[in-house]
């Protein structure tokens, strides 16, 4: 049975080696996550290092999937901070190990990170993903909106440019300060 759960900057901390393993594992299956080949577990700690430091700070909501004690899936939400977007978020990095598929974990990882992003006050969420990737199929399955395409984005990490589709949610309700309803 998998284990869901919104991680603070301890448990952030604590699970940095888990998520090496993760971010190492996808980007070696192919995906495009910011990363370029060659990419090993070591590489990835400084990124979540800085993950764990926005999760501390509260600018960063980090979802962990965990199978038998093992965190091999996450998924995080980035804050917007700008005073125009105090009600906008993006999700980053939906990542399950790839010998962790198939139990269902994609769902329960977005559920919980959308739901923490609405009880910040969080009402829309925005995100992109490599056109054509598994990823890019999943999000509609999730009630996430398409809305567009942009012509080589980013690359794949073994090189070539890839493109990107660019998805949004709606989620919590989310008032304007001053004004009545």
């Amino acid at each position: 049975m998998a284990t869901i759960h919104i991680a603070d900057a301890d448990a952030a901390r604590a699970a940095i080696p888990a998520l090496c393993e993760v971010l190492a594992d996808c980007i070696n299956g192919g995906a495009s996550l910011g990363f370029m080949l060659p990419f090993t577990p070591e590489d990835a700690t400084g990124y979540w290092g800085q993950v764990a430091e926005e999760v501390e700070v509260g600018r960063t909501i980090l979802a962990l999937a965990e199978l038998e004690g093992r965190v091999v899936g996450t998924v995080q939400v980035g804050l917007a901070t700008k005073p125009n977007q105090p009600h906008r978020g993006d999700l980053m990095k939906l990542l399950v190990h790839r010998s962790a598929r198939g139990h269902g974990l994609s769902r329960p990882l977005m559920d919980a990170v959308e739901a923490e992003a609405a009880r910040r006050g969080r009402t829309l969420l925005v995100l992109d993903t490599a056109t054509g990737s598994e990823a890019e199929r999943i999000y509609p399955r999730f009630g996430w909106e398409r809305v567009g395409m942009i012509p080589e984005y980013a690359m794949w990490p073994d090189g070539g440019f890839c493109d990107t589709t660019l998805f949004y949610k709606r989620i919590g309700s989310y008032a304007l300060p001053g004004a009545s309803s």
